[in-house]
């Protein structure tokens, strides 16, 4: 579990850059966390903000980033945070940003599907509660204890990983305080999430919770039984709002402009904005 040498070192040569050409650019940590409920080890991803210190006494919310991998998502989300955090544009706290390496991301982001079809074309699917066990009981632990955090997680997850978000959404919502779900593969096992009953809207479910829902111009899923993207994730968003609770805050996001390939960058871009709106500053 030792933080491993220099990460994510891009070479630049311009002297306006830096005084030393040649000298890397260090982005972030990686850290490898061992796990019993998956039975092997995990590369995680780690961004710590500007004057972050171990020794300091400041503490910083955590975003983890599901599909974290350095060729994933993570260079840009981290790029999005960092600019966020900018004193000029101060839309964001300054956070710690955990990526969570893919090793098989079908196996850990879906349940088991009742569909013959689904489970022949990807036989390894359906490990999604060992990967929330995971989450829960390995990886925020490790995190909270080795990193100056405070109390405060956010989750973004697209299409399998949207998935996963919302599975998480629906059967563990204390784990995070803010969601961020785009293009959800609601369509997995015919979208039988879509018909559970959610804890998160359970009256005795008090956490605040800010919950984004974006998608773009999808059209049909990758299913064997037809589903519309853009048609689950406003079923979905349906669904959040008939919580008899105000704990919930829900923002919808349509991007007509963007496809299941581009949207992730706007999307977050857009999720930060919403969930940490200027006037609340």
């Amino acid at each position: 579990m030792k933080i491993l040498l220099a990460v994510f070192c891009v070479l630049f040569t311009t002297k306006s850059t830096f005084s030393q050409p040649g000298k890397p650019f260090v982005l972030g940590v990686i850290d490898e966390i061992p796990s019993k409920q998956l039975a092997e080890n995990r590369i995680l991803n780690i961004y710590l903000p500007d004057g972050y210190s171990q020794n300091d006494t400041v503490r910083y919310p955590v975003i983890y980033l599901l599909d974290g991998s350095a060729d994933e998502d993570f260079i840009h989300i981290v790029g999005l945070v960092q600019f966020n955090n900018f004193s000029w544009i101060n839309r964001v706290p300054k956070s710690i940003v955990v990526g969570i390496a893919n090793v098989d991301r079908r196996r850990d982001f879906t349940y088991p599907t009742t569909l013959e079809d689904d489970r022949k074309r990807f036989p390894t699917t359906g490990q999604s509660q060992k990967f929330i066990a995971f989450i829960e009981n390995e990886l925020q632990p490790f995190i909270e204890k080795k990193y100056r955090t405070t109390g405060s997680k956010t989750i973004i997850g697209q299409s399998l990983g949207g998935l996963l978000a919302t599975e998480i959404l629906f059967k563990k919502p204390h784990l995070f305080n803010n969601y961020i779900i785009i293009s959800p593969s609601l369509w997995w096992d015919n979208g039988s999430l879509l018909h559970q009953k959610p804890a998160v809207l359970q009256e005795s479910f008090f956490q605040q919770t800010g919950i984004y829902i974006g998608v773009g111009k999808e059209g049909l899923a990758p299913s064997t039984i037809p589903h519309v993207m853009e048609v689950d994730a406003n079923l979905l968003v349906e669904k959040l709002k008939t919580a008899k609770n105000k704990n919930l805050t829900i923002h919808f996001d349509y991007l007509p402009n963007e496809d299941h390939a581009t949207i992730t960058h706007q999307a977050v871009f857009n999720a930060l904005r919403m969930l940490y709106p200027v006037s609340d500053k």
